[in-house]
Parts: structure tokens; sequence; C-alpha cells
């Protein structure tokens, strides 16, 4: 049985405690990984710490060819690391290698941070005084990420962090731990120094170590709304900036003159990819009057024909859930839908795939004529469940968006430009797509949500991730000559 170690210093540390790693296809265990505490978290930290001493001292140019050298391991990698998160998270190879593009975009966006991390310069401010300013890493910094992307969330974090000078500790999901020391090993053939990234793995105790220990200056997390607030909470408390990603319930809103067809095709992949394990999923159709009929036809149709099995079979489009547990509460959902008044148009419930009978499978479910006061709608399930609101207007469906507690993602599907519009100016959501199922954005701009979905203020990669890993000076300064005597005065300065 392969254990699977932490990363610390440049080398695999291994650790007494461990814990099962799961092939979902197959329901059986495949591994152990390691799982850290307290004095793990404080090794990788003593360690960031004495190579941040000469990191932040590098030039732009070293971490920028570090980088480079990085993202084209990353692309000769593809299908192997693909092939290692299908094994432990469950999603099909294809899937797995699209999220690693997503995530190696942000490695691009690190390559140019020569342009981006230019500051400001004013001459003669006053006379002979001239002002200029520039950014500095901030130190050890760290990252708290789920297990529905263990390549993608964690891209869109240590790349900035550490070509902006920080050096990085990962604490990645125990449920598919293996995609971090594949990254970390990646970055060691680069010729990123040791020390700068590092890999604790672990439960509870290890994120709390690293939410509480002095040595660290910051904290990236994504994950679900409670566990975003704790995070949030005891970070900036113990005197770290945070970043907290939260869970989401994503509306799409489907208007009487759109495309039916093109809409309930992108909305069921939105819906069922990665087996709607995403905080970007869409979990909620919004059916406007006389679009209901028809784009529940088309979804019932769409959904049935979604391919789903081990993520490593070719021609795959879904493949299990993540745990035992998660299939079993998906399931548990689509049961309590029905008792309350929803009608199961597609129930995925009881899927059985032949040679994976243990898997963690289910099938799509679609359900219909789901109100706003139902557990389907109000929770975050984070599986194939597709739930359908009808209203009348779009300003209705305006109106159910956000009256929602979540404000991450949502898409509207529509030919008319005034309702887009119209639409991307009322509702509260940060990311908003039109004709676009899942909005993420490109790596150029930032990624974040509203209300719930993001707790505190800090959005993540793109010019607000280069902000938050970094902090600024502002220098002004003077060089008289020799020969000449500048008095100085007792009053506060101005440009005169």
């Amino acid at each position: 049985m392969n254990t699977i170690p932490h990363w610390i210093n440049g080398a695999p540390v291994s650790g007494t405690d461990t814990q099962a790693v799961f092939n979902p296809a197959t329901g059986q265990e495949q591994a152990r990984v390691v799982l850290g505490g307290g004095a793990d978290v404080d090794t990788a930290v003593r360690a960031a710490s004495a190579a941040f001493e000469s990191w932040s001292e590098s030039s732009l140019t070293q971490r920028t060819q570090v980088m480079f050298a990085f993202r084209q391991l990353l692309v000769e990698h593809e299908e192997e690391l693909g092939r290692i998160i299908s094994a432990e998270h469950g999603k099909t190879v294809d899937d797995a290698r699209g999220e690693i593009v997503r995530g190696r975009e942000v490695v691009e966006f690190a390559c140019g941070l020569g342009d981006v991390l230019k500051g400001s310069f004013s001459d003669q401010v006053s006379r002979g005084v001239d002002v200029h300013d520039f950014r500095q890493p901030l130190g050890v910094v760290a990252g708290i990420t789920p297990f529905n992307f263990p390549a993608m969330v964690p891209l869109w974090m240590h790349p900035v962090a550490i070509a902006t000078g920080n050096t990085f500790i990962l604490k990645p999901s125990e449920r598919d731990p293996s995609a971090a020391n594949f990254v970390a090993e990646l970055y060691r053939r680069a010729g990123l120094p040791d020390g700068v990234f590092n890999v604790v793995h672990g439960g509870k105790d290890a994120v709390d170590a690293i939410l509480t220990h002095p040595g660290i200056e910051a904290v990236s997390f994504v994950g679900s709304t409670t566990v975003a607030k704790y995070v949030h909470e005891q970070a900036t408390s113990h005197g770290k900036r945070v970043q907290a990603l939260g869970g989401a319930k994503n509306h799409a809103v489907v208007l009487p003159d759109a495309d039916l067809e093109f809409a309930a095709n992108h909305i069921t992949a939105g819906a069922y990819g990665s087996a709607g394990e995403r905080c970007m999923a869409v979990s909620v159709a919004v059916a406007v009057g006389e679009a209901a009929d028809g784009l529940v036809e088309v979804l019932q149709r769409k959904a049935r024909e979604v391919k789903v099995g081990p993520g490593d079979v070719p021609g795959t489009e879904m493949g299990p859930l993540v745990t035992k547990a998660a299939q079993e509460r998906v399931e548990n959902a689509v049961g309590t839908a029905a008792a309350q008044g929803a009608t199961v148009v597609v129930d995925g419930r009881g899927l059985k795939i032949d040679g994976h009978e243990d898997g963690f499978f289910t099938g799509p479910s679609l359900l219909d004529h789901v109100t706003t006061g139902m557990d389907a709608y109000k929770e975050e399930l984070f599986g194939p469940v597709l739930a359908i609101v009808r209203v009348a207007s779009l300003d209705e469906a305006i109106d159910v968006i956000n009256a929602n507690p979540y404000g991450n993602g949502t898409a509207l599907f529509t030919a008319s430009g005034e309702a887009a519009r119209r639409f991307q100016r009322r509702v509260k959501v940060g990311m908003i797509g039109i004709n676009v199922p899942v909005p993420v954005p490109m790596s150029y701009y930032s990624f974040g949500g509203w209300k719930d979905s993001l707790i505190g203020d800090s959005p993540i990669h793109g010019p607000e991730g280069i902000r938050f890993y970094t902090r600024p000076k502002v220098v002004t300064t003077r060089w008289p000559r020799q020969s000449q005597q500048v008095a100085a005065g007792f009053t506060f300065p101005t440009s005169n």
C-alpha cells in the first residue's frame, strides 16, 4: 500500500498517522496519506522562512524563468497528472486535464509579472523631490484547498505567491492528495529552490496550526462557506491576511427567446460535469414564462444521455462522487426533494456500473417545480442534481437570485441585448455569464463571488492576487547638491 508523504524543504517527509485514500470508481482503498499537525506545519514554516531570505531577494527574471520551466513541465505531464487526479477524485481524465489547463493559465499570468509589478514614479513632486512606489512579498503564505479541484485551485494560489517572492505551504484535501506532491516534484525539476514550495497533508489539526502559526503571514482558502467563515475569523484574529472563498448556489436563467437546445446543452454540462462537484456548477435552472415546459423536455433528454462511468474509460462524461458519504448525501437530497413536492423528472439514484458495483456512482437527477423554500434549492448539494424553478419574468428571476444568500456565479441565456444588460447590472453576483453557463474568468481577471460566496474582500488570482500576496512601499527621495544647504522645516511637508 502506497503511503503519500508530506513534501517539506524539497524532500518527502513521512508521518505516523495515516488515512485511507479511495478510488471512487471502485470504492476500494488505494493508498494512505500521512496526517500532519502542528509539528509538521512548524517544520514547514521554518523551512519556508529560511528559503524566503534568499528567494525574496532573487531577481524577477530568476523567478519568471522558474515559472516558464514549471509551465512547460505541466504541459509535458498533463496526461499523467490528469490520471492521478481521476484516480483519486473520480472525475474523467479529460475533465482533469481541463482543470490543469485552467490552472496553467495562472502560471502563464505569473510568467508575465514583470509588467504587472511595475511601480509608478512621480518626478519633481516638490523642488528636487521625487516619489516612487513598489511592492514587496509578505513572507511565508499558505493555501488550504478543497478536493474538487486538486490541481486547479492550488494553481490559482501558489504561482502568483511564489512569483512575487513569497514562499508557500499547501494543505490540500486529504481525499485526493497525490496531485500536490506531483506538482511539488515538477517545481523541483523546474529549478525552484528547496523550501519555497511545501506540502503538509492533514485534517483540522493541520488547518488550525496554519491559521494560528505566527510565522505565516497570509492564508488562502477555498471550500464551504461554514469553513470559510471559520478560517477568516481564526486567521484574521491572529493577524493574517485572508482570502476565503465559500460555497455557492449558481443559477442559470433561460428566457423564452433563448435557443432551448443551446441553453439546455450548456446547462446540462454545467450541472453534471465533474458530477456537480464544482463551486461554479449550475445547480438551479430558472425557467422564465413559456420557456419552462420546452426547457424541461430538452433537459430531460440530455440528462438521460449523459454517459456515466469510471473516469479513465474513454467516452465517459461523468464519473462517480468522491466518497460514499457524498453519494449517500446526494441521493438522500433527491428523496427529500420528492417528499417536499418537487417532481423528479430524472432520477439518478441507485445507479450501478457493471464491473464497478462498489463505486460511488449516482446518475444525473433533474427536479422540476422546485420552490425556493425546498432544501434542494437552499442547500449546496455538490452533486449531479439540477433543480428547475419556474418564474413569470426576468425581473422575478433576478429577485430570486438576489434573495439567495450565495453570490458566486450566474448565467443568462437570451437573444436580447437589453435583457442581458439589465440582468448583468441588477443581479447581485460576482461572476456573470451571458450565454456562458460557467463564467470562470481568465487568469488576468480575479475570481470571487459576493455575499456568502466570499468571506472578506479578497478575490483570488489576477490583479487581486498580486495585491493580496504583496504590500506596497512608497519612497520619497531628495538628492541635494553637496554644496547646497537645504533648510529643514518644522511644519508638515507640502509640495511648495
